[in-house]
């Protein structure tokens, strides 16, 4: 049996390739202009990873933002329910998952079978997602896959950053530029504001100590670290954490087969 789960975010398409339950190949780029584009390109990208055709999937489903323009899907599913599965998936004790994109931050608790029984998500400010991040990279002059090593190496001092906006965010961080403090140090207060808004969501779904992060943010280990020490946990992150909503796409498509009892024909 070969599924196919197909995750549309805002910054990025994923794509995963099951066989019963193994993975065959994946794939990631950026979220293009027209979200169905992107979607055909990083499925093509996949299938050709696999050496397999989209004539050989039984079953796909999609996920995430663009998850109802996938031109090829059979069925699609909310990200938050996907987060969930796939979390569990990787990490099959898990009880709690930070997902943190682009563009939102969601907290998920799940049960034994990974199924959501609560939820709670960040408002849609860029200051609270990986998208502050961007800017802070771009802003900083930093290639954003170091932003969070450098974080953890501060020269002086801390410089905190306040405000809940991005937009007056940057203000922020060029009045502590202006005052001579280290870009190191400047990393380090938004990497400590992000990890801030986050511990807020965590409380309000209830802190579990199986825990996993998903998304994007999961690789910036500036903040990941900053929210195992402020709640005292130890995230259990995958080989790519970006990839965690379309395996889960994947594997409820195998599922739905399995409850079917059939290939899907197309």
């Amino acid at each position: 049996m070969i599924t196919a789960g197909i995750d549309i975010g805002s910054l990025t398409g994923k794509a995963v390739i099951l066989k019963d339950n193994e993975i065959l190949a994946w794939n990631l780029i950026p979220t293009g202009p027209d979200s169905s584009e992107t979607a055909q390109e990083v499925t093509d990208m996949t299938l050709k990873g696999a050496g397999l055709s989209l004539d050989n999937m039984d079953y796909i489903v999609s996920t995430g933002y663009g998850r109802v323009v996938v031109p090829f899907s059979d069925k699609n599913i909310t990200e938050i329910t996907c987060h969930a599965k796939g979390a569990h998936w990787f990490f099959p004790g898990v009880r709690m998952i930070l997902d943190m994109g682009g563009q939102d931050c969601k907290a998920i608790r799940c049960n034994a079978t990974g199924k959501v029984t609560n939820f709670a998500m960040n408002d849609k400010c860029a200051a609270g997602a990986g998208r502050s991040m961007e800017i802070m990279a771009d802003l900083l002059e930093t290639p954003l896959e170091k932003m969070g090593e450098l974080s953890l190496d501060i020269k002086e001092r801390l410089a905190p950053l306040s405000s809940t906006c991005v937009v007056f965010a940057r203000t922020e961080v060029l009045g502590h530029l202006h005052e001579g403090a280290h870009k190191n140090d400047v990393l380090a207060g938004a990497c400590e504001a992000l990890a801030e808004r986050v511990k807020s969501l965590l409380k309000r779904v209830g802190i579990e100590a199986d825990f996993v992060i998903s998304g994007g943010i999961a690789k910036n280990i500036g903040v990941a670290k900053r929210i195992e020490e402020k709640e005292g946990l130890k995230a259990n992150i995958c080989f790519e954490p970006q990839i965690v909503g379309a395996l889960s796409a994947a594997v409820f498509a195998r599922e739905i087969l399995e409850k079917k009892g059939k290939r899907k024909k197309r």
